[in-house]
């Protein structure tokens, strides 16, 4: 069963990056390609390529309208003013650099808004990264270098996760770090989930039809069990799973605090991966994350300067592939799942699940796939909450100075989530879950996660 609704909170139809281009949202594939003209600036000793689409804003400031973050942040400007219209101003004078700009989440809903296909969240990255003189913070690098610190944590994770979530030790990181004290800690696993693949990897080798996994940092250093239920997922479909060969984190978090070189450091490894497993070896690449699925495929051009054109199109979220697959016929057999209240649960009353869209999902159009998707489970009663951005935005919810903003902007998710009385919370995105777990009563999930629990 299937409630709610998508509520646009601006005065203009919201589309998707595949829409815009005259795609189908359904098939996610764009009839044409419409690349603004560039030209290049200087980043250090690099060179970002310049998107002039800036010309085409119009000033109807529907931008600002529908971004999180102006509504809670009066010192932030809004996307028109850090945007187009202070790219109109940084081409005179790089100067004129407004440090208001670091208040942006990079969230793109203002770029789902806009009816002019500015690409304003682009815009506004690079004018951080080419115009900014705040060189990146010790704090920001602990934040932005998961690898690092995932491969130092695990081996340590119960004792790391017990010190970490001792309050005089969040208050002593918010003193000499500004990690808020606030906000919870992610914490880590025991082992990591390429250490556990190396047990099935034999086992996956003898699958016909196979797909490869990129798992990302979340999964890989703090939940595991995702990837296990992907495997089980596509193993119960009769399909193997590989893993790349090499896999550095996606770069997002690199990217928006300033650390560009090493993000296209990384962009390149992963890119050199996905290259060798998508035509060397001809197996799709599937993704658990919509913000590592969105930056593959298009941040990394947009941003960093690293054309993914030969693999874009065969690097996608599980969730959409697998939609695909159900529709074309496949079989996964499932059964029902019920109530978590145990009470319900012996009546066999359905399992109440309340979807959150993330912001990068937003942005790709694929919300849809993971609705169907869900709608396949027996027994569950489906909920789409508003879409709404939830306030962490990656990194940004820990810093002191965000933590008000981050929180002013998910309150009126977290309220409906409270109000909707539902058993789970459903997304598609890592840092999404954090939040909702630590600002309401309920637990959120993955939807690969319910579809593994709800396996026959």
């Amino acid at each position: 069963m299937w409630r709610g609704c998508f509520i646009d909170q601006c005065c203009v139809c919201r589309r998707t990056d595949y829409q815009r281009d005259g795609g189908d949202i359904m098939t996610g594939l764009p009839k044409h390609d419409a690349s603004p003209e560039q030209d290049g600036m200087m980043v250090g000793d690099s060179r970002l390529t310049r998107d002039n689409s800036f010309e085409s804003c119009i000033k109807c400031t529907v931008c600002t309208t529908y971004c999180p973050v102006a509504k809670v942040n009066p010192l932030y400007p809004g996307p028109k003013q850090a945007g187009p219209d202070g790219e109109r101003l940084r081409l005179k004078d790089p100067a004129l650099y407004d440090d208001a700009l670091k208040y942006c989440t990079n969230c793109k809903r203002c770029e789902v808004a806009c009816p002019s296909d500015v690409k304003i969240g682009d815009i506004i990255q690079r004018a951080k990264a080419s115009h900014s003189t705040n060189k990146p913070k010790l704090r920001d690098a602990i934040l932005s270098h998961t690898d690092i610190m995932g491969t130092l944590s695990t081996p340590f994770a119960p004792v790391i996760n017990a010190v970490t979530g001792l309050k005089p030790v969040r208050v002593l990181l918010d003193k000499a770090l500004k990690i808020d004290h606030r906000r919870e800690l992610p914490k880590y696993s025991f082992g990591t989930f390429r250490r556990w693949y190396r047990k099935q990897a034999e086992k996956q080798q003898q699958y016909t039809e196979q797909v490869a996994f990129f798992h990302g940092c979340f999964v890989n250093y703090n939940h595991p069990q995702l990837g296990k239920d992907l495997v089980s997922v596509f193993n119960a479909m009769n399909i193997g799973v590989q893993l790349l060969k090499r896999e550095k984190c996606c770069g997002v978090p690199l990217i928006v605090n300033g650390f560009i070189e090493q993000a296209k450091k990384q962009a390149r490894v992963n890119l050199e991966s996905l290259t060798d497993t998508v035509i060397g070896r001809d197996i799709p690449v599937v993704a658990t994350s919509s913000s590592c699925t969105f930056t593959l495929r298009d941040e990394y051009p947009h941003l960093l300067d690293v054309d993914t054109t030969p693999v874009r199109d065969k690097v996608e979220l599980a969730t959409r592939y697998l939609y695909r697959l159900l529709d074309q016929g496949r079989e996964l057999p499932l059964k029902p799942l019920f109530s978590l209240n145990p009470l319900l649960a012996s009546q066999e009353a359905p399992l109440r699940i309340a979807y959150h869209t993330p912001c990068h999902m937003e942005k790709m159009g694929w919300t849809a796939y993971t609705l169907a998707l869900l709608q396949r489970i027996p027994g569950v009663e489906l909920v789409v909450l508003d879409s709404q951005c939830c306030g962490i935005a990656g990194t940004y919810g820990f810093k002191s100075e965000n933590y008000a903003t981050s929180q002013g902007i998910g309150a009126s998710l977290f309220q409906q989530i409270e109000d909707s009385g539902v058993d789970l919370v459903i997304t598609d995105c890592e840092t999404c879950k954090w939040q909702i777990e630590m600002s309401t009563s309920k637990k959120c999930e993955h939807p690969i996660t319910l579809l593994a629990r709800a396996l026959a």
